[in-house]
């Protein structure tokens, strides 16, 4: 028979064994709750200010991105033309081919390329999704944006306009997809990143020109997806795919949708654009060797080669370069002003000088540049004239 005493301890230290496990279960779950409920706090953060809020979206889940492509692959569509090149032998005939979408400009719907999709381009035609196809016009176009918009008289059901939005608001690193015809496989999918913002790009489809302010993407974009759009994670356009390099993985361009937004009234109701700001000169950006062989203490900035007689820089007194110098085995014009600022913004590079040309000023615009010359500091006032016309 135990002893009474034993029977005690055994009883007391049960008890104990019970009282401490729900002492810990009440602290454990109190910790627990106060846990999920900073989780969903830090929820509530992130969905009020991201621009994706509505979204739901995790890496290596595409639930949400099928849905997406489901609700904006009817407003995609095949852009194609003939182009006729006099020859030793005559004329002969190709094919162009690209992509397009629909947008909704107060009520008339028109289609929404590249310039270089469409310039000239014969019996221009676009094609649904569905695989109607209908005749179109180019109703305007701006070969310095590489934009052009199109008309045509499909069935007003044909018609599935996507929502432009301001691009102003990108970051480098947010998600983007583009769809688009890459060498005519209809609808294709493609999905990256912002790689960078306010690139420089010159377009040899179109003839050559500088194209400013310029987004550049990581998603895969291939000959025929020009003109296609590029989206975000809501589906709205925040740029139109316009040119890859060659050779290159993963690099490619478009032109942001905020110059969509800026251009398209003109290019609908005029048939061009027209209030490209332009300084007349042309210009090579500085590094450290050019700064060593021009003895200046400034490795950064745009230094001006050239001058065009009569335009705004020669105006305002700007100087060309003065001679020839090797650097790394390139020929470089030396001796002109070096531009560091723009009314007080920083010049980097050529990106910069024409990224806040494109975006912040205007033909007839007084502006402040600041230059060095012969190592002193100076600023001078320049009018900006008007892009000359291509053509």
């Amino acid at each position: 028979m135990a002893h009474p005493f034993s029977i005690f301890l055994a009883a007391f230290f049960i008890f104990g064994l019970l009282t401490g496990g729900l002492l810990s279960y009440i602290i454990v779950s109190q910790r627990i709750d106060d846990l999920q409920n900073q989780i969903s706090g830090l929820q509530k953060e992130l969905s009020e200010s991201s621009p994706y809020q509505n979204v739901t979206y995790i890496m290596g889940y595409n639930a949400s991105l099928s849905q997406l492509y489901d609700i904006v692959k009817d407003s995609i569509v095949s852009v194609r033309g003939i182009i006729s090149q006099r020859t030793f032998f005559g004329l002969i005939y190709s094919q162009v081919q690209g992509s397009g979408f629909v947008y909704n400009f107060t009520g008339r719907m028109v289609i929404i390329t590249n310039y270089h999709v469409v310039n000239s381009a014969i019996n221009i035609t676009v094609t649904f999704k569905n695989g109607d196809g209908y005749a179109a016009t180019v109703l305007g176009s701006d070969p310095y944006a590489d934009l052009a918009v199109l008309s045509t008289n499909s069935l007003q059901t044909e018609f599935k306009p996507l929502e432009i939005v301001s691009a102003s608001t990108l970051n480098v690193g947010d998600p983007v997809i583009a769809i688009g015809n890459p060498f005519g496989l209809e609808g294709s999918m493609t999905t990256g990143i912002v790689s960078q913002l306010g690139r420089t790009i010159t377009e040899s489809t179109s003839g050559g020109l500088t194209i400013a302010n310029v987004i550049q993407i990581s998603a895969p974009i291939n000959s025929g997806n020009s003109g296609g759009p590029l989206l975000n994670y809501l589906g709205q356009v925040v740029g139109i795919t316009t040119a890859i390099v060659a050779g290159s993985q993963g690099l490619g361009f478009a032109i942001p949708s905020s110059t969509i937004l800026q251009e398209i009234t003109a290019l609908v109701r005029t048939g061009s654009y027209t209030a490209h700001s332009w300084l007349g000169a042309t210009g090579t950006d500085m590094t450290y060797e050019i700064a060593a062989k021009m003895n200046v203490n400034v490795t950064y900035g745009w230094l001006i080669t050239q001058v065009t007689s009569g335009g705004p820089a020669d105006k305002a007194g700007l100087h060309a370069g003065t001679r020839q110098v090797q650097v790394a085995g390139t020929t470089i014009i030396v001796g002109g002003d070096i531009i560091s600022a723009l009314n007080g913004v920083r010049i980097v590079n050529e990106d910069d000088l024409l990224t806040y040309l494109e975006e912040y000023t205007w033909p007839g615009q007084k502006i402040n540049i600041t230059i060095l010359r012969n190592n002193q500091t100076m600023t001078l006032e320049v009018v900006l004239g008007t892009q000359p016309q291509q053509g």
